[in-house]
């Protein structure tokens, strides 16, 4: 029996072609009372045109979609539901698709096979300010991250020299926590902020760099080599 929705219930829309797991991660959706199931779509066009009409919290998408990327899928939800939260949930791990992904708005990056997945945990994650991706893409992306980086390189400057983005002290730090994938209310607690005051800082950043989420910041940060990349490296 499917459970009452509540006013505070975030809306959910699934967009997978594989039955079975279509199934599987339709009924872990609808079991959990904070979220709604909208829809569970097998195909790229089937999404574009709901994300076009339908309100969208959440957005967890397959990338091999029988009539072309879910990648797309994410460029159109990121158009028409700016606000929604965005997470991959796929097999492949090639990091061209990974960056594509994240460059194109995802938050999360989730792989099928990586055990047995949560995916009530990882919306809630998602939903929490966090960045739900399996640990061999975070390997992958921090190894990218570091071998892109030019040696010495630790201010983004535009051609005549003065610096392209100036973050405060403040914002600097909390890009360096959100990059490492702390949760919005583990930034909070370590710089004893309020959760709604690094939502505003993050929402400066966001600004500032010309982007809408948080690996796409975290993407641009490292190309202007304004991110502490050794701090990762002890997450």
């Amino acid at each position: 029996m499917q459970h009452a929705v509540t006013q505070e219930s975030a809306l959910v829309l699934l967009v997978e072609d594989d039955a079975v797991t279509r199934r599987m991660l339709s009924l872990s959706i609808e079991k959990e009372p904070s979220l709604q199931l909208l829809a569970a779509l097998d195909s790229r066009q089937t999404a574009l045109a709901w994300l076009e009409k339908e309100p969208v919290d959440v957005l967890v998408v397959d990338l091999g979609l029988p009539d072309g990327s879910g990648i797309d899928v994410i460029r159109h939800c990121t158009k028409y539901r700016p606000s929604a939260h965005i997470m991959v949930i796929t097999t492949s791990s090639d990091e061209d698709n990974v960056i594509a992904s994240i460059e194109a708005g995802a938050s999360g990056y989730v792989l099928k096979d990586a055990g047995q997945l949560d995916i009530v945990q990882s919306i809630r994650e998602l939903q929490d300010g966090g960045s739900p991706i399996s640990p061999s893409i975070a390997r992958k992306l921090l190894a990218k991250m570091r071998s892109d980086k030019a040696p010495g390189e630790t201010t983004g400057a535009s051609e005549d020299g003065k610096p392209a983005v100036a973050l405060t002290k403040r914002e600097s730090m909390i890009l360096d926590l959100i990059a490492r994938g702390d949760t919005y209310g583990e930034v909070a607690r370590q710089l004893s902020l309020s959760v709604g005051t690094v939502q505003t800082h993050i929402k400066n950043i966001y600004d500032k760099l010309s982007v809408h989420s948080r690996g796409e910041a975290v993407f641009e940060a490292n190309r202007l080599g304004l991110l502490q990349l050794d701090r990762l490296k002890s997450r």
